[in-house]
C-alpha cells in the first residue's frame, strides 16, 4: 500500500504536567489533548523549507503547549520540527526528504492544463445539492441527498461533468508529459499499475481542502469509529481501467479511515466494485455473510464514501476505458 504516516501522533505525545502543556526535561513535549479551542494553521506556503508534510504540523499545532500556541509561527514551526525529528527514525526522514524532491521536480516542470482546478471552486466542482447539503451540515441535509445502499456504504451525486472533463484532459495532460520526458512516476498504491498522484504534480492544497470542507462534515456524522470529525490528511490519486489498463483490483482494504470514489467517466462496461464488510487487521479474510454483500455499478460524476477497513475489490472492465478519482483520508 502507498507509504503511511510521516509520523504518528500517539509515538510523539510528551510527557505532562499538571497543566498538560510543559516542556519536559528530555526535550519539547506536546499536550496529551489538543487544544479544542484552536484552528491550526495551514502550512502549505513553506511546504519547500519544512521537513515533514505541511498537514502533519497543521495536525500537531493543537497539540503545543499554551507557551508555544501563543507564540510566533516561525517558533511553533521550529518546535514541532524538533519533535517530529526526534521522533522520526533518520530513515524516515530520508524518504521524506527524497519524495519531496521528487514532487517538486515535477511541479517545476510540469505546465498544468486547467490552472482552475488547482485551486478550490466548489461551485465550479459540485452539484448543487451537494453544496446544500454541506452548507447545512446536518445529519438531516446529508441524508437528503445520499443513500445508504448497504451498512457503511454512502451513495450521493457529487461531481459537476465540467469538472470529471477538466480533470479528464489534466490527467491525460500529465501522462503525455510523462511520455514525452521519459518521467518515472510513483504509482498510486502497490495494487495500480497504471494511474497517477494527483498530489504529486500540485493537486494536493486543493484535494486537502476538498478533504477539510466537504468530506469530513460528512465523515463527522457518519464515520465517528474511525474519528471521522478529525481526519486531516490525504492521498489523492486517479486508478484507471481497461484492456490496455488495470483490469480488475483484487480484494482489499484501503490504507486510510475514509475512503471517497467518484467515477470521472469514460464509456466503459463492467468494473463494478463488491463490498464484503468490514474488518480488523486480524480478520480481514473471514467469512462474509449475507448482508454485506454489496456491488456497486459506477456512474460518473456519483461518488461512494465507506469506512477503509470496509473489505471491497473490483470487477473486470471488459471494455472501454475506467477512469475514478479517490481520496484516501487519514488521520494523523
Amino acid at each position: 500500500m502507498d507509504q503511511r504516516r510521516e509520523a504518528q501522533a500517539n509515538e510523539i505525545n510528551g510527557s505532562r504536567s499538571n497543566e498538560n502543556d510543559s516542556v519536559s526535561s528530555k526535550g519539547p513535549a506536546l499536550r496529551l489533548y489538543p487544544c479544542v479551542e484552536k484552528k491550526a494553521e495551514k502550512y502549505e506556503d513553506l511546504e519547500e523549507e519544512l521537513e515533514f508534510s505541511p498537514h502533519l504540523y497543521s495536525a500537531l499545532e493543537r497539540h503545543l503547549p499554551t507557551s508555544v500556541l501563543s507564540s510566533s509561527r516561525d517558533n511553533k514551526v521550529q518546535y514541532m520540527t524538533d519533535i517530529l525529528l526526534r521522533y522520526s527514525p533518520r530513515s524516515d526522514r530520508s524518504r521524506l526528504q527524497k519524495h519531496g524532491e521528487y514532487r517538486q521536480k515535477i511541479i517545476s516542470n510540469y505546465q498544468p492544463l486547467h490552472r482552475v482546478l488547482y485551486t478550490m471552486h466548489a461551485a465550479d466542482f459540485f452539484v448543487p445539492s451537494f453544496i446544500k447539503a454541506i452548507s447545512e451540515n446536518t445529519e438531516e441535509s446529508f441524508r437528503k441527498i445520499m443513500s445508504e445502499a448497504s451498512p457503511g456504504v454512502f451513495t450521493f451525486e457529487m461531481l459537476q461533468p465540467r469538472f470529471c472533463e477538466m480533470m479528464l484532459a489534466e490527467v491525460q495532460n500529465f501522462e503525455k508529459w510523462v511520455r514525452e520526458t521519459k518521467f518515472r512516476i510513483m504509482r498510486p498504491n502497490t495494487m495500480n499499475k497504471f494511474g497517477s498522484v494527483l498530489d504529486d504534480f500540485g493537486l494536493q492544497n486543493m484535494l486537502q481542502k476538498f478533504m477539510e470542507d466537504f468530506i469530513r462534515p460528512i465523515s463527522r456524522v457518519f464515520f465517528t469509529e474511525v474519528g471521522g470529525s478529525t481526519l486531516d490528511g490525504h492521498h489523492g490519486f486517479v486508478v484507471e481501467y481497461g484492456t490496455d489498463r488495470d483490469i480488475d483490483l483484487g480484494f482489499h482494504v484501503d490504507d486510510a479511515e475514509v475512503t471517497l470514489n467518484v467515477c470521472l467517466g469514460k464509456q466503459f462496461t463492467g468494473g463494478e466494485l463488491f463490498f464484503r464488510g468490514v474488518r480488523c487487521e486480524k480478520h480481514v479474510n473471514s467469512d462474509t455473510q449475507p448482508e454485506e454483500i454489496f456491488d456497486y455499478a459506477h456512474i460518473a460524476g456519483r461518488a461512494i464514501l465507506h469506512c477503509g477497513r470496509h473489505r471491497h475489490g473490483a470487477r473486470a472492465t471488459t471494455s472501454g476505458q475506467r477512469i475514478n478519482l479517490l481520496i484516501w483520508c487519514r488521520r494523523y
